[in-house]
């Protein structure tokens, strides 16, 4: 951006006072936006662009209620910022479909997933950072497994583009930009992955774009009330920093606790040609203090040697994963050092990935090791609990 507005890219580092964690409620139910620090500018104008750069409301009540539509959620408290949208068919017709989604995942994915996740990684699960490499814009899953997570590092290579004016817009894109958004979220829903193929087709093909509708739904699902929505890069040290041209997302909400937390999305090719030991991202997920990674359905692509740096920052600087076999190699993990728990089946992949089959795995599964036991949910490429594998490490 070579314009005048390139002088508006700024480098505050956010802090976030500790009374966040019990924020007060202003009069329409949000929660009160005094409770964050804001960072200033050296010339008194503000840092906070990106609302309007991605058409969205700048207050917190009206950020939560955008999520909520985009979810097929009515309006929280007595106020509807989007009536006019919310009474048309179309917008019906999402929430139908949303509806039925939500009560599939609810059964399928987050009543086991929680109570497995409450009994068997409680510890990790405590950890107030979360980084999840490869995820895409899959907030969901990151907060079933870790609710409590206050910073979570979301990355993939889809983009993050601006909604549309949702007052504007016609009946017609709104029913093809909603129906792209439930396309989009059905099969990690229904299946706990993304399609990548499809998903990346389906978020450039409405006016509904990118990662940031999908995000914004899924947190709203999850009982979130937003706070801001800004675009950020990272510098040299890995800051996250408001910048009007960064290709990064930062979330800021409450959770359903009343909890602040922090989730960051940020475009980013991890193989060894766009990262290195010293890189913005790593150094930013190492900022959290060694926190857990979550790897879920990652393509196996640190099955090959182009993914060395992203594969070795997990097992040495990582204080513990939680992975599928999609993730690390079992040969890897095993020569890691780790101590490692194995939970539910593997009798390999799936015939497109035939090529990443683990006999090793599939010995240490029929032979018991590691103190395997059996899953009641199934997550991951193999969705079916009795294929569904993952790996509990710890350092």
């Amino acid at each position: 951006m070579k314009s005048s507005r390139a002088l508006l890219i700024f480098t505050a580092v956010l802090t976030i006072l500790p009374s966040c964690r019990n924020p007060q409620q202003s009069a329409d139910g949000s929660p009160a936006s005094s409770e964050v620090r804001r960072a200033e500018s050296a010339d008194g104008r503000s840092l906070f662009l990106a609302p309007r750069g991605f058409n969205l409301p700048s207050g917190n009540a009206t950020l939560t209620d955008t999520a909520r539509l985009l979810a097929g959620l009515p309006a929280l408290g007595s106020r509807d910022y989007f009536s006019s949208v919310r009474t048309s068919p179309e917008w019906q017709n999402h929430q139908s479909r949303m509806d039925e989604l939500w009560s599939n995942f609810e059964w399928r994915h987050r009543a086991p997933i929680d109570t497995w996740a409450g009994s068997e990684i409680s510890d990790i699960r405590g950890s107030h950072g979360l980084f999840y490499p490869f995820s895409g814009p899959d907030f969901l899953f990151a907060h079933t497994f870790f609710p409590g997570a206050d910073t979570i590092i979301l990355c993939g290579l889809e983009p993050c583009e601006p909604l549309p004016p949702l007052h504007v817009i016609t009946p017609q894109e709104t029913a093809a930009g909603l129906g792209g958004l439930v396309t989009s979220v059905s099969s990690v829903m229904q299946f706990s992955f993304f399609i990548t193929k499809d998903m990346r087709r389906d978020l450039v093909s409405t006016r509904f774009r990118g990662v940031l509708p999908l995000i914004l739904a899924f947190m709203a699902r999850t009982g979130h009330q937003i706070e801001s929505v800004e675009l950020v890069s990272l510098d040299a040290s890995g800051s996250p920093v408001i910048n009007p041209s960064g290709s990064g997302l930062m979330i800021r909400a409450y959770g359903p606790n009343g909890a602040f937390r922090r989730v960051f999305y940020f475009r980013q090719d991890l193989s060894d040609g766009s990262l290195n030991p010293g890189s913005p991202i790593l150094r930013f997920a190492s900022s959290l203090g060694q926190p857990p990674a979550f790897v879920k359905s990652a393509s196996y692509l640190m099955h090959e040697g182009g993914f060395s740096v992203i594969r070795n920052y997990l097992l040495t600087q990582c204080r513990a994963i939680v992975q599928d076999p999609s993730g690390i190699p079992f040969r890897d993990v095993r020569a890691s050092g780790m101590k490692l728990r194995l939970y539910g089946n593997y009798t390999g992949t799936l015939e497109m990935f035939s090529e990443h089959n683990q006999p090793d795995l599939i010995e240490a599964y029929a032979r018991r090791d590691y103190g395997a036991q059996p899953l009641s949910f199934g997550v991951g490429y193999m969705y079916n609990p009795e294929r569904t594998c993952l790996m509990v490490l710890r350092r």
